[in-house]
């Protein structure tokens, strides 16, 4: 069965990280035409000479066929409305959704309202967490502020902004940086804002799970800091019982949710011929998706999780106690 729903992209960076001129860029492609648009405030998107001509909430139709709505209730509310105006013939036709957050936003309550609410998963479902990272101030920023190590965290694409003003030394720490917030996104270097249309074209399911195996395959062979923020890899290579892994990692999220920035990984299960993709993000945990059949990432179970002020240790222990031992061996 063909998914009909329309993916939410979540365009987030800190303040002057570059999002809104590559939010312009990827509007101006052909390719990405039909596009819905949710900001949340004038003062904060660089379309605004559009936008002042909304008047109480309408939206404005921009060239291409995009259309530009500002975000006056919650994550929900718009989309709802966004929906209704398009079933009505208020709104022309969409393929997808972008939302572009402030600056100091995190960017996982709205992919938590796509997961949670019912109503919305009929007609919607999460795209990509796209992040702005600026070359220039980015490191510093990552460093003194928890609301842009959070917005990285989240992120499956990190597009590293105005590379015109550094150098390949300077790209080259900037992605170390990144790649060690966050091991499992895909890092891209930008100039003008010039961020491609594929990142939001490409995101089919069974891609999202290809790419999960590459993320495993990339991440770090043990930890790696920055900050309080941690990046720790468990690995198991037996097949692992699903009630215990369940059990495991729900009483991890209740009593730590908020520290688990994201949790990926790919569970080689007792008694399935398919492994399984598991994802979370602090409190929110995504429904299990069975790999095809012929994606197989090795024999093992891996996961990467992403911690903010957790002890790893902790982790690796409480691991191979409640899951690691049922399998005849406790990493």
């Amino acid at each position: 069965m063909i998914d009909e729903r329309v993916d939410v992209h979540v365009l987030t960076g800190f303040l002057g990280s570059g999002k809104t001129t590559a939010l312009r860029r990827l509007l101006a492609d052909p390719r990405l035409t039909e596009t819905a648009v949710l900001v949340n405030e004038f003062g904060a998107v660089g379309i605004d000479h559009l936008l002042v001509e909304a008047v109480n909430g309408q939206p404005v139709l921009l060239s291409g066929g995009c259309v530009c709505c500002q975000l006056r209730g919650d994550v929900s509310q718009a989309l709802r409305d966004l929906w209704r105006r398009r079933a009505s013939g208020e709104i022309p036709p969409f393929n997808r959704v972008i939302f572009e957050t402030t600056g100091l936003a995190d960017p996982m309550p709205i992919m938590a309202t796509l997961i949670s609410d019912r109503a919305l998963r009929h007609h919607f479902r999460p795209g990509h967490v796209i992040t702005t990272v600026d070359l220039v101030n980015g490191a510093a920023t990552l460093q003194r502020y928890r609301e842009c190590a959070r917005q990285v965290t989240a992120a499956d694409i990190l597009l590293v902004t105005k590379c015109d003003l550094g150098g390949a030394e300077s790209r080259t720490v900037m992605t170390g940086l990144l790649r060690a917030a966050n091991p499992m996104a895909q890092i891209e270097a930008i100039t003008d804002g010039a961020a491609e249309p594929d990142l939001l074209l490409n995101s089919a399911p069974e891609d999202q799970v290809a790419r999960a195996a590459r993320w495993l395959d990339a991440a770090p062979n043990g930890m790696s800091r920055h900050a309080r923020i941690v990046a720790s890899v468990i690995e198991h290579d037996r097949p692992i019982d699903w009630a215990d892994f369940g059990l495991w990692f729900s009483l991890l999220a209740h009593r730590h949710g908020a520290k688990i920035l994201r949790m990926k990984g790919i569970l080689s299960l007792q008694g399935s011929a398919t492994q399984v993709l598991v994802q979370a993000a602090q409190h929110l945990v995504h429904r299990p998706e069975h790999l095809p059949a012929g994606l197989r990432h090795g024999s093992r179970s891996s996961l990467v999780l992403i911690t903010d002020g957790l002890d790893t240790a902790l982790l690796h222990r409480s691991f191979a106690v409640m899951v690691g031992r049922s399998c005849g061996r406790a990493d």
